[in-house]
């Protein structure tokens, strides 16, 4: 599971403008980090320019999500993720920049704004916190917690059926053996009862 951009972009009436982007391209190739960055940058325009206001919206392209959600005073972001990152985790973080940028930064200059004239530093540090989800949500880590609660009752219930086939077998066992001793009791008993006098 892996987050590899975090943007916020102002959605214009004919184009998007980026107003700040973090980016972590460090699974690839050195020489590749520029074109990706580039590559990413120019899709998370494309999708906030087609995505409606108030509107949220997962787009797959090749191995990558991009979830995007543009409010409805044209404050949008994305997030591109790999497809095993939970969606539900990928919204909280967009509502959470959202909420954190429009707190700090002057709608004002949203429309005009550009990386370098924007004063808002929080991004890489939201990118880092939430590359482990369960780290950084509070509901994924309970999810995380239950799902290892049932591998360890699953685990635990496995050991006891196997145990009580074991305790199965024992208990047949005993019942072959009490009917053995009865029959040799039966037997003793016969044996015994010819050579007594009368």
């Amino acid at each position: 599971m892996k987050l590899y951009s975090l943007s916020i972009l102002y959605k214009g009436a004919t184009k998007s403008n980026l107003l700040k982007a973090a980016y972590d391209l460090s699974s690839f190739s050195f020489f590749q980090r520029s074109s990706i960055q580039e590559f990413m940058t120019f899709t998370s325009a494309l999708i906030v320019e087609r995505t409606s206001q108030g509107t949220r919206a997962s787009v797959k392209e090749q191995e990558y999500l991009c979830h995007v959600y543009v409010r409805n005073d044209n404050l949008g972001a994305v997030v591109i993720a790999d497809t095993e990152y939970p969606q539900r985790v990928c919204f909280t973080l967009l509502d959470k920049v959202l909420e954190e940028f429009s707190r700090q930064v002057d709608s004002i200059d949203w429309p005009s704004g550009n990386p370098d004239t924007i004063n808002y530093k929080a991004l890489d540090i939201h990118l880092s916190k939430y590359q482990n989800p369960r780290e950084a949500d509070a509901m994924t880590k309970v999810q995380a917690e239950l799902d290892e609660t049932k591998i360890i009752l699953h685990n635990t219930m496995e050991s006891l059926l196997e145990r009580g086939e074991k305790l199965d077998d024992l208990v047949a066992k005993s019942e072959h053996l009490g009917n053995q001793s009865k029959a040799f009791y039966k037997t003793a008993r016969k044996q015994n009862s010819c050579c007594e006098i009368m």
